[in-house]
This record gives structure tokens, C-alpha cells and sequence, in this order.
């Protein structure tokens, strides 16, 4: 089973420790993150992978469902709170459980389970999907990405460089990119190695755009400039030969 990374944003400390002990019990999940207030969620959300939020409504500055709606790209949440009368407009927000403070482990993993569930449908939903398309050898190679409830062709030629943000990877054109529900994890093990190479736990790129490289940088021929990530410096200055 896939590992499962949960973050809490909740503002009372109790019910941070309530969820990090049931979290405990079951080895698939893992602490992405706690917040007091949903407004800490919002970079943390976009710099890392979040694969399923525990969220509470009440809080100050900015409420849960008001997070939810600020997101173009939610994780899979579930709801934890006091309050039941918040009920009806969450599952209209396509939350995965609504849990009602106090809960109990039994409550608990009952939601949990449903959320691994949905993810594993997810994964494989967007590993099928975004296979390298089998395609003769004279035309360029591409493949689909899911974008915005679509599938867009992308051809792999055109790719300069793609860039993590979290559970999603922005793939990059010349000056526009394409936003997709992905791994860059998942693009490093099916690009093709003679085009593309990790230089950065956030960054692959194309080598054919590699315009120079300076100090500890990729620059590339339509302007960008990728930072070389230190673990990652050695095997790609020996790809370079």
C-alpha cells in the first residue's frame, strides 16, 4: 500500500494530537505538515505533496470551507469538526468524510480507509493515462495529461523543463505552461532518459534547451534559469559528459 501524506490544520492543539496518535496506528499514513490556521495550509500546499488534509472549519482568519474554496487543486480532504451544521455545504465542496469532534480510532480509520481508496483510484487512473502513447517512430513522441477535466496532448520535443509543485507538476513550453494532477516522480520514471534529466528535487529538464550552464545553474534557450540541486549536480554534470 502507498504511503499516504496527511496534513492537519486545525487551530486547537488537542485535536493535533488526537490525529497525529490514530495517525501512528496505521503505517500507510504520514505527517506532511501541521497548521494552526488555514492560512499557513496555502504555501505548504503548493510547495509539497499533500495527499490528504485533515481540515477544521472554525478558525480564525480564514474557515476551512473558505480554504477549500481558495483551492484550484484540493487533496482529498476530511472534514473534523465540532460543529455538525457545517455538514451539508462540505460534501457540496466533494470532501471525502466529514468527522464530528470527538471521534473515536473506530470513526477514524473507517474515513481514512475510504480516502486510501479514492487516491489508489486516482494513481492508477493517472498512470494509465498519462503513458508514453505507442506511436511510430517517425512521428514526435507525446503524451496526454489530465488538465482542467481534460486530456492534452503534449509532445515531449516542446517540453523545456517541469517544475513540482507538490502533488502537481507544471509542465513548461517555450513560455506557458500546463498544470497537471502528477508526481515529478512519476514524469522522472517515464520520461525518456536521452531527454530528460532531474537536476533538482523541484526541477527536470529538457537537455536539448540547456543553453549554458553557470555557477549552480541551468540556463535555458527561451530565458528560464533552473537551479542545480547539490544532490543531483554530480550524475548530471556525468550525463553532460
Amino acid at each position: 500500500m502507498r504511503h499516504t501524506h496527511c496534513l492537519i490544520v486545525d487551530d486547537e492543539p488537542l485535536a493535533h494530537e488526537v490525529l497525529l496518535r490514530y495517525m501512528a496506528e496505521l503505517d500507510f499514513l504520514k505527517n506532511a505538515g501541521q497548521c494552526y490556521q488555514a492560512t499557513q495550509a496555502l504555501p505548504l500546499l503548493s510547495s509539497q505533496r499533500v495527499d490528504l488534509m485533515f481540515l477544521d472549519i472554525e478558525m480564525p482568519k480564514l474557515n476551512g470551507l473558505d480554504l477549500i474554496k481558495s483551492l484550484t487543486h484540493p487533496p482529498l480532504i476530511i472534514i473534523t469538526s465540532a460543529y455538525p451544521t457545517y455538514a451539508l455545504e462540505s460534501f457540496d465542496l466533494e470532501v471525502c468524510d466529514y468527522l464530528l469532534k470527538p471521534f473515536r480510532f473506530e470513526r477514524f480509520l473507517k474515513a481514512v480507509t475510504r480516502a486510501q481508496t479514492q487516491l489508489e483510484l486516482r494513481w492508477q487512473l493517472s498512470t494509465a493515462e498519462s503513458k508514453l502513447a505507442p506511436i511510430p517512430d517517425s512521428e514526435p513522441r507525446f503524451i496526454y495529461l489530465k488538465s482542467d477535466r481534460k486530456r492534452v496532448k503534449v509532445i515531449l520535443d516542446e517540453v523545456f523543463y517541469l517544475e513540482s509543485l507538490g502533488n502537481y507538476v507544471k509542465v513548461w513550453g517555450s513560455q506557458k505552461f500546463l498544470l497537471t494532477p502528477r508526481t515529478l516522480l512519476s514524469f522522472e520514471e517515464q520520461l525518456p532518459s536521452d531527454c530528460f534529466l532531474r537536476i533538482h528535487k523541484s526541477f527536470i529538464v529538457n537537455k536539448k534547451f540547456i543553453h549554458y550552464i553557470e555557477d549552480h545553474s541551468v540556463y535555458l534557450t527561451n530565458g528560464s534559469r533552473i537551479p542545480i540541486g547539490k544532490h543531483f549536480r554530480p550524475l548530471f554534470m556525468n550525463d553532460l559528459g
